[in-house]
């Protein structure tokens, strides 16, 4: 057999592409990144018809190539939150105001076979988007974001996905140095806030596009 481990990671994620339609989400398999950026920018929005978008942290959506797309689109109100030339007071007031656009695109920390999604977050924006707020939500998780359980999610997202953010973020945290989570008290800890969902409400706000590709941390 030819791409044994496309075959292997193809079975697992339709397995989970299940469990999470059966909490409520709206679900979509695709085959690489490139993939992803076709199915959201000539299908979901189209469908969706937002009149205006944001995003939330996430080395998947960059990856993709959809930030690049949407940054730009003059069709949309675009608040863009990447934008480096802005103060932080003024991308703070844009996380803001990005929890009330039609559409909100983002990541995700781990997805469990029983089909929950987890994410930890520094500040909250992303987490209460998902929450609450945008009318819909579309989360890219490439293949290494699937986990067993709750448990096995809490472990990778506190001693892998945080410490290697906090060493791409150049945070000054405990983990930078021991690549484990030390439950550190530092101004810089970006581990402030977690977020298990359970279900869509209401059903398919949330839509997930399952990449068969490891994308992100």
């Amino acid at each position: 057999m030819e791409k044994p481990i496309e075959h292997y990671w193809q079975g697992r994620l339709k397995a989970v592409k299940g469990a999470l339609e059966g909490n409520n989400f709206e679900v979509h398999i695709v085959e690489n990144a490139a993939a992803a950026k076709e199915l959201v920018l000539r299908e979901i929005i189209p469908r969706l018809g937002p009149k205006s978008v944001s995003w939330g942290g996430s080395m998947t959506f960059v990856a993709t190539g959809l930030y690049d797309a949407l940054k730009g689109r003059s069709d949309l109100e675009v608040l863009d939150t990447f934008n480096k030339t802005l103060s932080p007071e003024h991308k703070a007031e844009l996380r803001r105001q990005a929890l009330l656009v039609d559409l909100f695109i983002t990541g995700v920390n781990a997805v469990t076979e029983a089909g929950q999604l987890v994410n930890l977050d520094m500040i909250g924006n992303r987490v209460g988007a998902v929450t609450f707020g945008p009318r819909h939500v579309v989360i890219l998780a490439g293949r290494n974001k699937v986990v067993p359980d709750l448990e096995e999610a809490m472990f990778r997202v506190k001693n892998y996905v945080a410490p290697a953010n906090a060493m791409r973020l150049d945070k000054k945290t405990p983990c930078v140095s021991t690549s484990f989570c030390e439950e550190c008290k530092s101004a810089d800890r970006i581990c402030n806030v977690w977020c298990i969902t359970e279900k869509s409400f209401p059903e398919r706000r949330v839509i997930i596009v399952l990449i068969n590709e490891d994308l992100g941390l």
